[in-house]
């Protein structure tokens, strides 16, 4: 009670303010995220739950190399997507911040968003199209000559993965990219130049450093949802392009093992918060040095 006597106006009604906000957060990331944890350290026999605290669940998924073996191929999908996404989203998003007039700005970043205003799934079945052994890239290829026979490369494969997640999280890419490179004071830009540097040791200097902020938000964005989704492996990957999300959906929903998938969600969420911070630190210890 002392305390919140003590408390000023302004600090009560910010508690206010952010208490709402707060309580949301807890119902719906921790008490979830607790379930999952607590969950994943019971067991299951078919519709039975075993509520005995074990550690047999991560026991299984260290002594089975499939789980290993599922979950490497994941990150490998997942680093592999956010690398091209990220170099490729970087010209894009540059181009605009430099190169297109101020008025016609919004216009362009309307047309990147124009992606989400079809179904997920819809684009998932339309890459389906474009790759599919009779689909639009095998027969145009087919009609050019270049080819004699389709290529079976392209589609149900962890190819087909990472080129339909590539187009999937490219606008998450190019848009906190864009707004990075737009704080950035051209005047440094000019101070560069008239010392004497060209215009590529400028960027690599002076606008790539400042830009990192927006390419490590766009990293973080586009590789922690790409390990946690399964859509488009189930579409597109086949047998052989299947992620470790599709094995935690299987124990959930097909085997009736909550508990080992709730194991396998977590084993995976530790692995990339691993790998993120590591990313974050490093590129922190990068900017540093660079300054």
């Amino acid at each position: 009670m002392a305390i919140l006597t003590n408390m000023t106006q302004d600090q009560g009604r910010s508690i206010k303010l952010l208490g709402l906000p707060f309580t949301y957060a807890l119902l719906l990331l921790a008490i979830p995220l607790g379930a999952i944890m607590l969950f994943s350290f019971w067991t299951q026999d078919f519709m039975t739950v075993d509520t005995t605290f074990t550690t047999k669940n991560y026991q299984e998924i260290w002594n089975s190399p499939m789980y290993g073996q599922l979950l490497g191929r994941s990150l490998m999908v997942s680093g592999i997507v956010t690398a091209v996404t990220v170099l490729l989203a970087y010209p894009v998003a540059y181009f605009i911040s430099f190169h297109v007039k101020p008025s016609k700005k919004s216009l362009w970043l309307f047309l990147i968003t124009i992606p989400f205003w079809t179904s997920y799934l819809i684009r998932v079945f339309l890459w389906k199209v474009i790759l599919g052994y009779n689909g639009v890239i095998n027969s145009g290829l087919l009609e050019l000559g270049i080819i004699n026979e389709p290529l079976t490369f392209i589609l149900y494969n962890v190819n087909a993965v990472i080129i339909t997640l590539a187009h999937a999280f490219a606008p998450f890419a190019i848009l906190p990219i864009f707004v990075v490179l737009e704080k950035i004071d051209r005047s440094l830009l000019e101070a560069s130049q008239d010392l004497g540097e060209s215009k590529f040791a400028t960027f690599l200097r002076v606008t790539l450093p400042l830009s990192m902020p927006g390419v490590v938000g766009a990293v973080l964005i586009v590789f922690i949802p790409t390990i946690g989704d399964y859509v488009t492996p189930e579409l597109m990957g086949g047998a052989g392009g299947k992620l470790i999300a599709n094995m935690i959906q299987t124990q959930f929903l097909q085997l009736n093992n909550a508990p080992l998938g709730a194991a396998l969600a977590i084993v995976a969420m530790i692995c990339v918060t691993a790998i993120s911070l590591i990313f974050v630190f490093l590129n922190r210890k990068y900017l540093r040095g660079r300054s």
